[in-house]
């Protein structure tokens, strides 16, 4: 099954849906922690919290991961984008950005969520872009976000191209 196809039967459930199809292809499934590409111990489909070297997981723990972080990425949405503008908005559009927010992560225990938003002390580009409701400019920030650990990866440049194009379905 391609992105697409996988895409498809995630529309069915809105964009939560999506974002997990998006998300669990590009992140893959291990159900034996590794390191990933900047060395941060990983399982199942990009779970990190808490995870060491040695730890294993089944199939339903991974299915309750990718669930329990794709419902904080929507919160953490819906908390910095006005309901207003997410409401005007494309379900991909929503599925692009939560993908990205899983993918990038909430942010740290104790540290407060959206951080992800924030590039240099201040809000980024892309969330000023959103708080404004000009979603396909938006959209188009996604790929200035390639890099992890400090370092530009492919991976990552090929996600977020992914994730723009989604982004801009329906604009």
């Amino acid at each position: 099954m391609n992105l697409r196809q996988k895409i498809a039967i995630g529309a069915l459930s809105g964009a939560l849906g999506i974002a997990g199809a998006v998300v669990t292809w590009f992140e893959g499934r291990s159900l034996v922690a590794y390191l990933d590409p900047v060395g941060i111990p990983t399982i199942c489909d990009g779970w990190t919290y808490r995870v060491q070297l040695g730890d294993t997981a089944t199939p339903e723990q991974c299915d309750a991961y990718t669930r329990k972080a794709l419902e904080e990425t929507a919160r953490i949405f819906e908390r910095w984008v006005p309901t207003s503008v997410i409401e005007q908005m494309p379900t991909t559009s929503v599925a692009a950005f939560q993908s990205f927010i899983y993918n990038v992560g909430p942010g740290a225990p104790g540290v407060k969520d959206g951080f992800v938003w924030l590039k240099s002390g201040r809000h980024s580009t892309m969330l000023l872009h959103l708080q404004a409701g000009r979603v396909a400019a938006a959209c188009s920030e996604l790929p200035n976000w390639p890099n992890a650990g400090g370092k530009r990866l492919r991976g990552l440049e090929i996600r977020r191209a992914a994730e723009r194009e989604l982004c801009e379905v329906g604009l």
